[in-house]
């Protein structure tokens, strides 16, 4: 009887052990993931946001240097 007992302690130890798992397991917990998941997805639009930003920052386009005939002017010059 006395083992009977014994086993029975182990069991429910054992349940509530994994009870506690699944509590605090990540995947197990949909509170905990979704906050998470909310959290990165607000980090990687930042990121990807602020480094579009950066990248068209140092590869802006620069005025080309065009060469425009003087009678086309507003004032033009006549020869």
């Amino acid at each position: 009887m006395k083992q009977l007992d014994i086993e029975e302690l182990k069991e429910q130890e054992y349940q509530e052990s994994l009870k506690r798992y699944e509590k605090n397991d990540f995947a197990q917990s949909w509170v905990r993931s979704s906050a998470y998941i909310f959290y990165l997805s607000i980090a990687c639009f930042f990121l990807m946001t602020w480094g579009g930003c950066y990248r068209l920052y140092t590869k802006k386009f620069e005025k080309p240097q065009v060469h425009v005939q003087e009678s086309s002017l507003y004032t033009p010059k006549y020869k």
